[in-house]
């Protein structure tokens, strides 16, 4: 029953070390979640890159406890739970090899929609914003839904803009339906639903909007697009990370230049000088380009390898010393080595992908430059 697998689902995606990579081979050998979690130790031990500690956590009752209280706590709250193995994802999102193994989804999501990913910073310009207003007005007689984060600046002016020009709006949570970040968006994230918009989150009931988790989140908005439009940011700034797994997904990227003294505008220029972006010129070209839109030709890494060295915190230069040059290591082997969950290393991955160190492939696996 559909109901008892989402159960298991989201049971076995909440044992410690199952990540998103895992949890799919897991589904793919076993043929459900239901079937893995009933499988025995030694069968669990025999399906390569499934060692005793993933093994003992798969089965205990704690696990079954809390999926049985998200799920009540989802019924409650109109919350709709949408299982990548079943085919349940959005389409251009499942593409994505490490999209989520279980998205959560308050709201109205139309598929047949064109979808324009937009991201920028916090510290939001009068230049950015009337960019974002301008774009967004051009284009509202477009079948066309916006995608963000639900940030403040670049990202609810995003999603406020696309309401008062009557276009649907999707917001990207970085934490579970428990709770809304920041507060002060939570008459907004209401008016999205009002407005035919969605909230989506891969986050359960107990995760907090923790500093990692937004990073996560970023590669569902750069994954549910076709294209992403980076509006402001700086040097490092979280919608470089955007980009950069826009890159990584093959998907296109633009970004709105700036006058080079502007801090948030730095991040935008850096991805339009090393070919990461094509630049916006004008909004009736960048129409034009999106073209709702044609396929891109693939886009490298974000930043390319760098003769500079750099003296790496510990934690990352572990890291490095267990990647390879030729075979890559996943997300979920990564964590396995190290004993660290895998939310709490992909920070230091994509710091270590700017910083020129590693390349990040599809799939979320990494190579030592």
């Amino acid at each position: 029953m559909r109901s008892e697998e989402t159960l298991y689902a989201i049971a076995l995606r909440h044992c410690p070390l199952i990540g998103d990579v895992i949890f799919r081979k897991l589904v793919a050998e076993v043929g459900s979640a239901k079937e893995v979690w009933e499988l025995s130790k030694s069968g669990l031990q025999n399906i390569f890159g499934i060692g005793k500690k993933i093994a003992v956590e798969i089965g205990k009752s704690d696990h079954l406890k809390f999926a049985e209280k998200e799920i009540a706590f989802c019924e409650k709250n109109a919350i709709h739970i949408n299982l990548r193995h079943l085919g349940e994802l959005p389409t251009l999102l499942n593409e994505c090899e490490d999209a989520p193994a279980i998205l959560y989804q308050k709201g109205n999501f139309d598929p047949g929609k064109k979808a324009v990913s937009m991201v920028g910073t916090r510290n939001l310009s009068a230049y950015g914003k009337q960019f974002i207003q301008d774009f967004l007005a051009a284009v509202k007689n477009e079948n066309l839904i916006t995608i963000s984060g639900l940030a403040l600046g670049a990202d609810a002016e995003v999603h406020e803009a696309s309401i008062q020009n009557n276009l649907p709006t999707v917001a990207v949570l970085a934490h579970g339906f428990h709770t809304l970040y920041p507060a002060k968006n939570r008459k907004l994230s209401q008016k999205i639903l009002e407005n035919n918009g969605v909230l989506f989150t891969e986050f359960n009931s107990s995760q907090k909007p923790d500093r990692e988790n937004f990073i996560q989140r970023n590669r569902v908005i750069a994954g549910l697009s076709p294209a992403t439009i980076v509006v402001e940011t700086a040097f490092g700034g979280g919608s470089i990370s955007t980009a950069t797994f826009a890159n990584n997904y093959n998907r296109e990227v633009y970004a709105l230049p700036g006058r080079m003294d502007e801090k948030y505008s730095q991040g935008c220029n850096q991805l339009i000088h090393q070919n990461k972006a094509a630049i916006i010129s004008t909004i009736s070209t960048l129409i034009e380009q999106l073209g709702f839109l044609k396929e891109n030709e693939t886009v490298g890494q974000l930043f390319p390898s760098s003769e500079l060295i750099v003296l790496l915190p510990e934690h990352q230069q572990q890291i490095l010393n267990i990647l390879d040059r030729k075979i890559p290591l996943s997300l979920d082997e990564i964590s396995q080595k190290l004993e660290i969950p895998t939310y709490k290393i992909l920070p230091d991955l994509l710091q270590l992908e700017i910083l020129g160190c590693i390349r990040a492939l599809s799939g979320r696996q990494y190579l030592c430059i």
